[in-house]
């Protein structure tokens, strides 16, 4: 904090960004709100108190604004304004095309977010008022008080990038639906098909096993003992390629032959369909996870594309999930500092103080909830994996778990149960902070294009670091 004048580095940092968008919107300027649509548009252009000037709707789609512009433009020099500056909000990719229409005009662009306009029209006017030729003026509005940003010009290989984390996560989920829907079915046609394996659905002898059950036991599987177990191992090596496997489990396999003899617990009159049904999502399954392993494998040739690829040498991160948070934040640049992006994922501390009162701190949860999801998924491993951050985790949440251990197990008293639900919320609030700490690594390295330094994650001499 400054000592003359009281203004925090967050001060100045937000004047200077007003000062930008300022002189993007001058106080003698006009403001062209434009509500984009799929073949309707609405137009206002407003003085910067609000007032409008002119009004239109065009029917054409967005590429096809140039003459709507060219009119705006005409209306706001008719009644004296030498500056104009176009307004909207970032709705699919439609806005791309107002950016490249006001590039090639030379005219300033800022978008309004979404968020920020439909909390704005709950405060006009207490209701859920929306229309679009109500909507272009409040747009314009918003832009006039800089409740506004200046949009990127989207880099192709940062888009791809962005494209591919949308459709990992795509493949993810139904990858996980497939899952869900084969244990349910698993469940009343051949119950005790997952107990032949820890962890079903991540051996690939098991789903190649389970898949040749389904497509030729008939509805009963316990005829292919008949065959034996060699016939049965040779058609699960056979079917193992199509996961992307090359050496069948023994252990495994005999243990699925063996308990396809097992009928207990098996629904008899509906198992012939939920075997057809098993074998369909199985296909969807190895399908969708062989789609994911080729996007995953995009993403990381991206990332070198970008010069990106020393963050998989962060231990405990690997390339795929760099590339995952890079899909989510685009390039790290444009963000005013680590604190930035964090805010951005939802994940800074949201304060709840006034006066004398302190309430409990809460992440804000704002921002993007695919950032917050990526950088979580990635925490995880690193808590286990990176020595800097386990530590940190550690030190968090060493006093909470020193207080537990002091009370003894849970449910033995109102003491027990209150020590371990502090211990929990602890725990939850370190890999938070952990998490944060993750993204500041990645803007610090991208940004300055550093390499892994534990001594800098941890902030403690090099030496020392070594030495630990």
């Amino acid at each position: 904090m400054s000592k003359g004048s009281g203004m925090t580095r967050g001060d100045r940092r937000r004047n200077a960004r007003r000062e930008r968008l300022r002189a993007m919107l001058p106080r003698d300027g006009a403001v062209v709100g434009i509500d984009l649509a799929e073949e309707k548009q609405a137009i206002a252009v407003t003085d910067h108190d609000g007032r409008v000037l002119a009004r239109k709707t065009v029917r054409v789609q967005a590429f096809r604004l140039g003459p709507a512009l060219e009119w705006a433009v005409g209306q706001a020099r008719a009644r004296g304004y030498a500056a104009v500056t176009v307004a909207c909000e970032p709705t699919g990719a439609r806005w791309m095309q107002v950016q490249r229409l006001c590039a090639e005009r030379g005219l300033p662009l800022v978008c309004i977010q979404p968020l920020v306009s439909h909390i704005a029209r709950q405060q006009q006017d207490l209701t859920m008022h929306m229309r679009d030729e109500s909507d272009c003026v409040l747009i314009a509005r918003l832009a006039a008080e800089l409740h506004c940003y200046v949009p990127e010009e989207l880099d192709e290989t940062w888009a791809q990038l962005r494209h591919l984390g949308r459709r990992r996560g795509q493949l993810i989920t139904a990858a996980t639906a497939s899952v869900q829907r084969v244990r349910d079915f698993l469940s009343v046609a051949w119950p005790v098909a997952p107990a032949a394996c820890a962890e079903p659905f991540d051996s690939l002898t098991w789903l190649a096993a389970v898949q040749v059950v389904a497509g030729r036991c008939g509805g009963q599987p316990e005829r292919l003992a008949a065959a034996g177990l060699a016939q049965f191992t040779t058609a699960v090596r056979e079917a193992l390629g199509g996961w992307g496997g090359q050496r069948v489990s023994g252990r495994i396999c005999r243990a699925v032959f063996a308990a396809a003899a097992d009928t207990e617990g098996a629904v008899a009159w509906s198992r012939r369909g939920l075997f057809r049904r098993i074998a369909d999502e199985l296909g969807d399954l190895q399908r969708t996870r062989a789609q994911l392993r080729t996007v995953e494998a995009d993403m990381v040739a991206v990332l070198g594309e970008l010069g990106l690829s020393r963050l998989g040498d962060i231990p405990g991160l690997t390339a795929v999930g760099a590339a995952a948070i890079l899909a989510e934040t685009g390039d790290l640049r444009r963000y005013d500092g680590s604190s930035s992006l964090v805010k951005h994922a939802g994940l800074s501390p949201a304060d709840n103080a006034s006066g004398a009162f302190e309430g409990q701190a809460h992440i804000s949860r704002r921002g993007r909830p695919g950032l917050r999801l990526a950088v979580w998924r990635a925490v995880w491993p690193l808590l286990i994996h990176n020595r800097v951050l386990a530590a940190r985790y550690q030190a968090m949440t060493a006093a909470a778990d020193a207080a537990q251990a002091a009370h003894g197990q849970p449910g033995t008293g109102p003491r027990q149960a209150g020590a371990a639900a502090t211990a929990r919320a602890t725990r939850a609030k370190a890999r938070v902070a952990c998490a944060a700490a993750l993204l500041r690594w990645i803007y610090s390295m991208v940004v300055h294009g550093t390499s892994w330094d534990p001594a800098a994650a941890s902030g403690a001499p090099a030496a020392a670091v070594e030495a630990a």
